[in-house]
């Protein structure tokens, strides 16, 4: 199924969207990858979601990708003794050890690491921000804040921490359970909540030893005061607009989403915008003129993959949202202004051999005005790298992992086919400008370029680049 749309497109299952007959029209809708949210899906769910979308991709025959979010930690308070109380505007109200019911004076923080952490001026923010304190002192046993925003809150409602970094793994035990059960099923890509540090994202690729790839949330205002570290030691990152917004300024969120774009690009590493997309397709047939904006501007960025999550989830228009977002992408990338805008964000490379050819590559392929790019790649590296130059040739990445085109499906202009790795530079050249033709990018007397390491089946050892010649399509 090829598409000639180079931003990719993430559809979130759920119970509006997880059976066959709605996955498959998803995929012909263009969802390229489905993201598997384990705050919500059990292990049989998610087994099940997968078994759906293995039997969609044998009948499409094309490769979909599948993306695992683990839930991470889930700091709350505890309970009230009226279920709910209100907090007024000036009034000094305590989060303590105590885990007895809380009243408008107090309330239990089970959280010894968060009282630990917090410092004398640090915001805690209540259901989202709906109510913020600011913390007049801590010790290990309170921290006593004042109402500065004042509210309803109720039972077990969620706490955010934007000045506080808490020395807690993103990986809770239930995390690393669901892990082992989407690894076991083949997942792809996972995508880890609550990172704060590189060492988080260490700590998850140790669990994960290459069985997927790990894909850290950018949510918090830790993380971005160490995007770099983090994006270098990542191997793709999710803009998660939603809980940013919730710990950072709203008017800050679009500047950082432009920041952790173009440094993910620069590190050749894809980049997911996510969150409240076309959120009003949730329950209406069409979107606000706001929301296909803000999916506009994502793909003029360059952005590798848009996301939906509640729109496909539970949402009563699934397919319309996806096409929607489809028709969106592929109406930015035949704009005018698209190609400048995307040029002008390209990156100096990086000094390595792959990417001299990534950059050669493209500057043939343009030149020459080539009808496409093959890349021979095992580990998916090769394509990833020729993808972060953004060029104009679609690129046919051929693997012979089927795990790699999974992987691919989330990448940037990435045409990914699972193909028998090449012996030699002949049958390299000769294979590619096979499957060029077969998957619709050129026909006899068009030229392409190939790019290869030999020697074949060595990750890493991109070094070759050749100038070929389509041949008519074989029996």
């Amino acid at each position: 199924m090829l598409r000639m749309r180079r931003c990719k497109i993430i559809a979130t299952l759920g119970p509006a969207s997880a059976n066959e007959a709605v996955v498959a029209a998803l995929v012909k809708a263009g969802a390229d990858v489905f993201r598997i949210n384990m705050s919500h899906a059990t292990h049989e769910q998610m087994r099940a979601q997968i078994k759906i979308i293995r039997t969609v991709e044998a009948e499409l025959n094309t490769r979909i990708g599948v993306l695992l979010d683990l839930q991470g930690p889930k700091l709350r308070i505890g309970a009230f003794a009226d279920r709910a109380v209100k907090l007024v505007k000036g009034a000094t109200f305590t989060l303590d050890n105590n885990p007895a019911p809380g009243d408008n004076a107090r309330v239990w923080l089970p959280h010894p690491e968060i009282l630990l952490a917090l410092r004398p001026g640090h915001t805690l923010l209540i259901d989202d921000g709906k109510v913020r304190l600011t913390v007049a002192s801590a010790d290990a046993g309170r921290a006593v804040a004042i109402v500065e925003i004042a509210g309803e809150i109720s039972n077990r409602k969620g706490v955010s921490l934007p000045d506080t970094e808490i020395p807690v793994s993103p990986m809770t035990a239930k995390d690393r359970a669901d892990l082992e059960a989407g690894l076991q099923e083949g997942v792809d890509w996972i995508a880890v909540s609550f990172v704060q540090r590189p060492e988080d994202v260490v700590e998850v690729k140790k669990l994960t030893r290459g069985r997927a790839l790990v894909m850290s949330k950018i949510e918090k205002p830790q993380a971005i005061s160490r995007l770099d570290e983090i994006v270098e030691v990542s191997d793709g990152l999710m803009v998660a607009r939603g809980d940013l917004g919730v710990e950072m300024p709203l008017e800050r969120v679009p500047g950082l989403q432009k920041r952790i774009n173009r440094t993910a690009r620069r590190l050749g590493k894809p980049v997911v915008v996510a969150t409240q997309m076309l959120e009003s397709m949730i329950n209406a047939p069409v979107p606000t003129r706001a929301e296909v904006s803000d999916v506009a501007t994502a793909v003029f960025e360059g952005a590798d993959a848009v996301m939906l999550s509640a729109e496909s989830a539970a949402g009563q228009y699934p397919v319309e949202a996806v096409a929607t977002m489809n028709k969106i992408a592929a109406e930015v990338e035949r704009d005018p202004y698209y190609r400048g805008i995307i040029s002008a964000q390209r990156a100096v490379p990086e000094a390595t051999g792959a990417d001299a050819i990534a950059v050669a590559a493209r500057n043939v392929a343009e030149t020459l005005d080539l009808k496409a790019i093959v890349a021979w790649t095992s580990s998916g590296a090769t394509a990833m790298r020729i993808a972060r130059e953004r060029p104009e040739a679609p690129v046919l990445a051929l693997t012979p992992h089927p795990e790699t085109a999974g992987r691919l499906a989330l990448v940037w202009g990435v045409h990914a086919i699972v193909a028998k790795d090449a012996h030699d530079i002949d049958d390299m050249s000769s294979r590619a400008c096979k499957w060029a033709v077969r998957e619709g990018f050129g026909k006899a007397g068009d030229r392409i370029i190939v790019v290869a390491g030999v020697p074949f089946g060595s990750p890493g050892a991109t070094n070759m680049v050749r100038i070929a010649l389509l041949d008519d399509e074989p029996d």
